[in-house]
């Protein structure tokens, strides 16, 4: 069966070459080439998951090896990456310095992983996305770069099944007049970005902050201010992603922008202040698309084609390695043909229902953001899900990994709760109101809460804490004794 993927960014790339290991003809279609600059560079535990899942199904060792801090600089030191370990956020509040207030202070840490080697990793994409491309080509896949895609494109190749691996806007959106649903979407924010060179570390800007799990600023890091975030996310070799994702945009072109951001929040700029940029600043007025339609007959999309929220959570290269595993599957279930008409409507289905959830966990965060204790207790739904879900992958290892809901979609304890928290935000307005927001929240994840969060006690610093888990081994619906059993899975 011939198949053709459109985009190779390391979705399409990565797709192209597991449908050709399990014998499709793939041709890989690229307008662009490689290498080449993309952002979407933060991992996370679950999405590691997904690309151990498929080293191991496929036969993909380097995927294996990339899907951890130590494995990836053993075997791929060349391809360049970033330390992170875990999410670090502050709150930044215009015309002051950022407030170090000791375990008082508007900051919170969350560990993704117990140490430097198990750690995950922001993507240099350039690098990347261009070593899953030579991988792809290595497995047989045929790669064409600058093509323009047309109808009269796949029908001169004779292509049997489309996927659209692209981004907003894409062939087959285009091609099939695919109508937006940007109407539905919650979440509304522009993205000016750049790569620097020179940010300096928050310790140094802000010396004396409390130990956390892991340094604050070897993770994803959030500078949450009035107009929204700023993302940072530092690469080993000393470069930094950096962004700012703005409800409404601030006057000036983009860099007259970046620098009314970093004169109007102090430690922002003392972080940025002699930061070089690495390209010209760009600015995009909004980055949220969404499309009505995911799959259909003969043809599916990945689901940076089909829809983005936003970068908050890191939501991004996990859903696109769940959406590949999920249509990998589906090819085998078709025996050597297209996936079925179940199988699609089932990955178009799961699609929608997790863009609609992203959408409602995003939108609810920037609602949060104008009081940390709140926008604090907002993330632990994210964290709940995320952590809930880890423990039960790595506990159970089995491919229906692959269908479980994305960040709770379909869990009866948790798949309520985004949209829930959205709307209660939009109500909360007095001191009273912001308690009880955290009393619910805390409530509301119990049932799911393996790792202690929504706890004052922590002071907003939460480590990889097995001895927790072990205490709530029932939340899991285990016994003490077969979670301890478990725990080297948990380690690995």
């Amino acid at each position: 069966m011939r198949v053709a993927i459109v985009g190779s960014g390391f979705a399409g790339s990565l797709l192209a070459r597991i449908l050709a290991v399990q014998g499709h003809d793939v041709v890989l279609l690229e307008r662009g080439t490689h290498p080449r600059f993309a952002i979407g560079e933060s991992s996370t535990p679950l999405a590691n998951l997904t690309l151990e899942r498929l080293a191991r199904r496929y036969g993909l060792d380097d995927c294996y090896d990339l899907a951890a801090h130590g494995r990836w600089i053993a075997r791929f030191p060349e391809l360049r990456r970033g330390l992170k370990r875990g999410f670090t956020f502050y709150r930044h509040h215009a015309g002051r310095r950022f407030a170090n207030a000791g375990l008082g202070s508007e900051r919170l840490l969350v560990a993704a992983s117990p140490n430097d080697h198990v750690a995950d990793n922001h993507w240099l994409r350039a690098d990347v996305d261009h070593h899953f491309v030579r991988a792809a080509v290595q497995a047989g896949v045929e790669y064409r770069d600058r093509v323009e895609v047309t109808d009269d494109t796949l029908k001169a190749l004779h292509v049997d099944f489309v996927v659209d691996a692209s981004g907003p806007g894409g062939f087959l959106a285009r091609e099939l007049a695919i109508p937006s649903r940007l109407d539905r979407m919650h979440t509304h924010a522009g993205l000016l970005f750049s790569h620097f060179d020179g940010v300096r570390l928050m310790p140094d800007v802000v010396p004396g902050l409390p130990s956390g799990p892991y340094p604050d600023d070897w993770a994803a890091v959030h500078h949450i201010i009035e107009e929204g975030w700023l993302y940072s996310l530092r690469f080993d070799h000393g470069v930094t992603s950096a962004g700012f994702l703005l409800r409404d945009r601030v006057p000036g072109a983009p860099e007259e922008m970046w620098r009314h951001l970093l004169r109007r929040y102090p430690t922002i700029g003392a972080l940025f202040g002699n930061a070089k940029p690495l390209f010209p600043l760009s600015y995009k007025p909004r980055i949220q698309h969404r499309l009505a339609r995911a799959a259909g007959p003969g043809w599916a999309m990945l689901p940076h084609a089909f829809a983005f929220v936003d970068p908050l959570f890191s939501t991004g290269i996990a859903w696109s390695l769940r959406a590949i595993e999920r249509l990998a599957l589906s090819f085998e279930n078709g025996g050597g043909c297209v996936p079925g008409e179940r199988d699609l409507a089932r990955y178009e289905s799961q699609l929608s229902a997790e863009a609609d959830q992203i959408d409602w966990l995003v939108a609810g965060a920037y609602h949060a953001m104008a009081h940390f204790d709140l926008f604090a207790a907002h993330a632990m739904i994210y964290f709940a899900a995320v952590s809930f879900a880890e423990v039960n992958q790595r506990i159970h290892a089995t491919e229906t990994a692959a269908w479980s809901g994305f960040l709770g979609v379909g869990d009866p304890r948790l798949g309520a709760l985004p949209r829930a928290s959205l709307r209660r935000l939009r109500h909360t307005r007095t001191r009273e109101d912001r308690r009880e927001f955290v009393r619910w929240v805390t409530r509301s994840i119990a049932p799911r809460n393996v790792c202690g969060f929504a706890n004052p006690a922590t002071h907003g610093l939460y480590p990889v804490d097995l001895d927790m888990l072990v205490q709530r081994h029932a939340v899991l619906g285990m016994s003490r004794e077969s979670l301890v059993s478990a725990l080297p899975a948990l380690r690995a």
